[in-house]
């Protein structure tokens, strides 16, 4: 049954379509790119967000801007005691932030990893209210001149997708930047059923989502079919990890088999009973993660 405050949004949208379908289609897009609240929304992610202050409180907070935005990176240097072993770029998922994969980003560097975990525009100490996919590829950029490349890209969710989008060029204005190796863990394969399921969720008109669609086009510059980060591994062909619980219900495990069959060069594993967000701070997932990027270095010294 639908929420209270859902009937009243299906209500103003149905009263905005009905004058103008283009009106309609262009709140639609600005509800779907305001970010959610910073604050924690259970007493699980109060207690997780104040046991990752410690951790957090290791990197050095560097900002970065770029055209249309701001954000904050996280730099955790690698231990001197341990040998270099690449540099991470990491990234969270929607309504998320850097702070969240506290786990995931200390077993990296326990591994001996360099790691920036960015917190995305209108997320964690980042400033702002938007986030749309070109500022995430924008920002990602911004990372990867500031700390001179990264080595690997590990994502979770919308972060996965974002990284995918990064390293394929898929923003026509930022350059592409090729990882040796990606992992994204419970991220969609592709943006289109984005909008769609918004669509579908506001009951809009055929004609107020033509109007939605077509303004992301805008907004991209780019045709919504080709945000499609599985058909973009195809061509790229870089060595992936795709980390899934087939029962999440927030990004579906078809998104995974989709990444599955872009080639061998994608190695698909299922975390099963570990849904959407408990995954990423998994400890078999991040041994998995850490081994996958370690064959890396085991291959280039072969």
């Amino acid at each position: 049954m639908a929420s209270f405050t859902l009937k009243v949004i299906r209500g103003t949208f149905a009263a905005v379509d009905r004058l103008s379908p283009r009106a309609a289609g262009r709140l639609a897009f600005r509800l779907f790119a305001t970010t959610p609240s910073r604050r924690p929304k259970s007493a699980k992610e109060r207690e997780l967000l104040g046991a990752s202050r410690i951790w957090m409180s290791n990197a050095r907070a560097v900002d970065l801007r770029f055209a249309g935005g701001q954000a904050r990176a996280h730099h955790f240097p690698a231990r001197p005691c341990l040998a270099h072993a690449g540099r991470v770029l990491v990234v969270h998922g929607w309504g998320s932030r850097a702070a969240y994969l506290s786990a995931l980003t200390g077993g990296l560097v326990a591994a001996g990893y360099e790691v920036v975990a960015l917190d995305l525009p209108g997320h964690g100490a980042s400033r702002g209210r938007t986030l749309t996919m070109p500022m995430a590829v924008r920002a990602i950029d911004a990372a990867w001149r500031r700390f001179g490349g990264f080595d690997h890209f590990c994502g979770h969710s919308f972060g996965g997708a974002a990284l995918g989008c990064a390293a394929a060029g898929l923003i026509r204005d930022v350059p592409a930047h090729r990882p040796r190796r990606l992992v994204t863990i419970g991220s969609p394969s592709e943006m289109a059923w984005l909008f769609t399921d918004l669509g579908r969720r506001l009951r809009l008109s055929a004609a107020a989502q033509a109007a939605l669609e077509a303004h992301v086009e805008t907004i991209a510059g780019t045709p919504l079919s080709d945000f499609d980060a599985a058909r973009a591994s195809a061509r790229l062909k870089v060595p992936m990890l795709v980390v899934h619980a087939q029962d999440d219900k927030e990004v579906a495990a078809h998104h995974a088999r989709r990444y599955g069959a872009a080639g061998p060069h994608v190695t698909l594993h299922w975390a099963n009973g570990l849904g959407h967000r408990r995954i990423v701070s998994a400890e078999p997932v991040i041994d998995r993660v850490v081994a996958f990027l370690g064959e890396a270095a085991e291959q280039a010294a072969a």
